[in-house]
């Protein structure tokens, strides 16, 4: 570890973890749900645990990308972080705001209380107060982070990952717009919800992944930015007017549908931009690194990110077909190989390459850590075609042949229950990925101090050392 500042990134990855546990143990509630819709129906309702489970997935992500950029930033810009103890009080508040809101969430405190209540808009269910506090938070972090950047060497990765942040905080200020008009509301709630994840947030993902690139291959890093600004201006041209895929049923002007087929139409390039810039950088590198697990996550992350992201985003995203798919299990097959490929695998190959220097060690349970991958990344593609298929049956019975909609989804059992395996399949995988990066194995042996000053100033040394 070269700047002891690095150290910050340790309190978020732990926190995301926890989080991680969280939801995807929430998700498998949910999932048997489907299957028995009884099942703890009076003690945590469907919608409160959905609304639980988003939540945490978004918030732990977050701070997967906030301890990524805490831990990235003072060796790109080759200056500690500017204030350390601006960076706990942020975490601080995350974890305050998470608190209020699970409480907020299971006991429907202060119901209709603008400031205190939660209110009805999916994923940004968050009371007023917990959405001023993120702000606050996100404030607190770019100053810390700009001021640091600022204040040391400028390099492609910290400027694009920097735009992303910023992009990314000043988007959810329109959660904090909600006109009566529900076509108004659509539009200034998908300004946060899409240009996130298929915006700002692909830019963070970029950025990232070319520090991880960077490191793990050894290419030049004038190879590694030419690379990012591709992917960067692809994903922007694409994606802004991309939104439109979201207009087509909500009440704007018809004209959205051809804006919103052709440029989502397009949202595939930068993520295959990603998938070929990973496999090439691993084809050009010169370096062996020994963080095995930290590499097939970043090349697994792009993987999925372009099947998920990319190819299924694609099957549903052309107006003439989203007329019949919209809002059936296929969009929740989309969105779920999405996430966990483009956000999820990030932030776990970022926390598998990170996690063995911020102890001083070099890279352990590596097999488990890898176990864990083909585990999750299994059980979330079995997950994705399981979905997939139900969601043909549902659009053909529902939308074609015009059954109603709990008839179809009685007819669905079989896809949920096989939905459910894959659930427990990466909720396995997620626990074992856990305890391979917080569990190191006991037999360690003390490196000597040749060794040590190389790995204390030389922490990315070449296995073939």
């Amino acid at each position: 570890m070269k700047y002891q500042t690095q150290k910050i990134a340790l309190a978020y990855f732990l926190v995301a973890m926890a989080l991680f546990a969280v939801q995807v143990s929430l998700g498998l509630v949910l999932g048997w749900i489907y299957v028995d819709g009884n099942f703890l129906s009076e003690i945590l309702p469907f919608n409160i645990g959905r609304m639980l489970h988003t939540n945490s997935l978004i918030v732990w992500l977050l701070l997967g990308f906030f301890g990524a950029a805490y831990y990235l930033i003072p060796e790109e810009s080759e200056r500690e972080i500017y204030s350390p103890k601006l960076a706990y009080l942020q975490l601080a508040i995350f974890v305050l705001g998470t608190a209020g809101v699970v409480v907020t969430y299971f006991f429907n405190l202060f119901e209709g209380n603008f400031l205190l209540g939660k209110q009805g808009r999916e994923f940004l269910e968050q009371p007023t107060w917990v959405k001023a506090g993120i702000v606050v938070a996100a404030l607190i972090f770019l100053f810390n982070v700009s001021m640091t950047v600022l204040s040391g060497k400028k390099t492609a990765i910290t400027n694009i990952l920097l735009l992303g942040l910023w992009g990314l905080a000043l988007l959810f200020l329109f959660a904090f717009v909600n006109p009566s008009n529900l076509a108004l509301d659509k539009m200034y709630w998908w300004y946060v919800v899409h240009l996130w994840v298929e915006g700002t947030w692909e830019l963070v993902m970029a950025s990232i992944l070319a520090y991880l690139m960077l490191k793990l291959t050894g290419v030049d890093r004038e190879v590694v930015e030419k690379w990012l600004y591709v992917i960067v201006a692809a994903a922007l041209f694409s994606g802004i007017l991309g939104t439109g895929h979201h207009y087509y049923w909500i009440g704007t002007p018809g004209y959205w549908q051809w804006i919103g087929s052709i440029f989502s139409s397009l949202e595939v390039v930068p993520f295959f931009a990603m998938m070929a810039f990973a496999f090439v950088m691993v084809w050009k590198g010169r370096r062996d690194h020994p963080n095995k697990a930290a590499l097939l996550w970043s090349l697994g992350c792009a993987t999925l990110a372009f099947f998920g992201a990319g190819v299924w985003g694609f099957l549903h995203t052309l107006h003439g077909v989203n007329y019949y798919t919209h809002g059936t299990q296929i969009t929740a097959a989309h969105g779920h190989l999405a996430f966990f490929g483009a956000y999820v695998s990030l932030n776990l190959a970022i926390i598998s390459y990170a996690m063995p220097i911020l102890k001083g060690r070099d890279p352990y349970n590596q097999v488990l850590n890898m176990a864990s991958f083909w585990l999750m990344s299994g059980g979330m593609v079995f997950m994705t075609f399981t979905l997939t298929f139900a969601g043909t049956v549902q659009t053909h019975l529902q939308r074609v042949n015009g059954e109603a909609f709990m008839d179809v989804q009685d007819q669905l059992w079989i896809f949920f229950a096989m939905r459910f395996g894959s659930g427990v399949a990466v909720v396995l995988g997620a626990l074992l990925f856990i305890y391979a990066v917080l569990v190191p194995r006991k037999e360690i042996i003390e490196p000597g101090p040749v060794e040590q000053d190389r790995i204390r100033h030389d922490p990315d040394h070449m296995a073939a050392e």
